[in-house]
């Protein structure tokens, strides 16, 4: 099992982007997905999860500026980052609790990260 995520980059100040994150290998279900971010200096943090029924939850310092989503079909998520501060630069990496065929348990996986960086 894999995650592959995708989307970082450059922007400015106030500007958007869009994190990708889609999970490949023997998949027989995935629970919840995540997006943590870590910051310079700064411990890892969860910036957003959704579970597989569509339940999700932001971090304070997000909420009303990030939109988190998935498409069970494609075993994939994103993360909508709107209004993007210098604050949120950070490596951001995708999160997965998946089980995979034949497994009676699952685990958490993660992607490699990708590098946000906003600037002023």
């Amino acid at each position: 099992v894999q995650l592959q995520a995708s989307g970082g980059g450059l922007v400015q100040a106030g500007g958007s982007l869009r994190l990708s994150c889609a999970a490949s290998g023997r998949i027989l279900s995935i629970n919840t997905m995540g997006w943590y971010r870590q910051g310079p200096g700064k411990e890892r943090e969860l910036v957003a999860s959704i579970t597989s029924g569509g339940t999700t939850y932001y971090a304070d310092s997000v909420k009303g500026r990030f939109t988190i989503g998935r498409d069970n079909a494609e075993n994939t998520a994103y993360l909508q980052m709107n209004s993007l501060k210098p604050e949120d630069t950070a490596v951001y990496f995708c999160n997965a609790n998946i089980k995979r065929e034949y497994s009676r348990l699952s685990q958490n996986y993660w992607g490699q990260g990708t590098l946000v960086t906003v600037s002023s």
